[in-house]
């Protein structure tokens, strides 16, 4: 796609809304807008989001699943981005679900409502799916520690979505296998994801320079 000129939606989680990153001018939304010439970069992240819905909702932002808010973005946009998953391996206490499902209450079907959302939405637009970045402790089936039964490692949720964007023909960059951002070597997390979890100023380069790459190819 051409991406001078264009207005592209961002829906995310903490790192679309600029963790890690010095200032909104270094969060990777607006490094992309600067680099590649965008009209806009709307920014739909919002910390600690989830794309299942949890089973439990509260008023708070926290709370806005993706399948809720996808519904609610510019739909003139050029383009979407779509970002996510690490906050549902973390912390969220929705079920993985089946492949079959199709409703917002499990993984499997959050995936399946978002995607078949965006794709309806914004019918003929690229949508772009990011699977999660690596983290510390993704291999933990209790996520961050705080999942009271064990569910599954990060690379599960990244392989679902990985599976269900495939089910509706949508591109997908795989940053979880591609990023070159793997916490376990010291070295690339001091420089690039100091927390183990949200790239730095570097690391928000990096992500703009690897979607704006791939936008490129749609």
């Amino acid at each position: 796609m051409q991406l001078e000129g264009s207005v592209i939606n961002f829906l995310g989680d903490s790192i679309t809304q600029g963790s890690g990153a010095s200032s909104e001018e270094t969060r990777y939304t607006n490094v992309l807008a600067r680099m590649y010439g965008l009209k806009k970069a709307n920014n739909y992240g919002i910390g600690g989001t989830r794309i299942a819905r949890q089973r439990v909702i509260t008023d708070s932002p926290y709370d806005q699943d993706y399948c809720m808010r996808c519904r609610e973005m510019d739909e003139s946009a050029d383009a979407v981005v779509v970002f996510g998953g690490t906050n549902d391996y973390g912390h969220g206490d929705a079920p993985i679900g089946t492949p079959q499902d199709r409703t917002p209450a499990t993984f499997y079907g959050a995936c399946h409502d978002l995607m078949s959302t965006l794709q309806t939405i914004y019918v003929g637009k690229p949508v772009l799916v990011v699977t999660p970045l690596r983290r510390f402790n993704e291999d933990n089936p209790l996520g961050d520690g705080s999942k009271p039964l064990p569910v599954a490692p990060l690379r599960v949720y990244r392989d679902i979505i990985l599976e269900v964007a495939f089910a509706y023909s949508l591109p997908v960059l795989d940053l979880y296998a591609t990023s070159g951002i793997q916490p376990a070597n010291p070295v690339v997390m001091e420089r690039l994801l100091p927390d183990g979890l949200h790239p730095n100023v570097a690391g928000h380069a990096l992500i703009a320079r690897r979607i704006g790459e791939a936008l490129k190819l749609l």
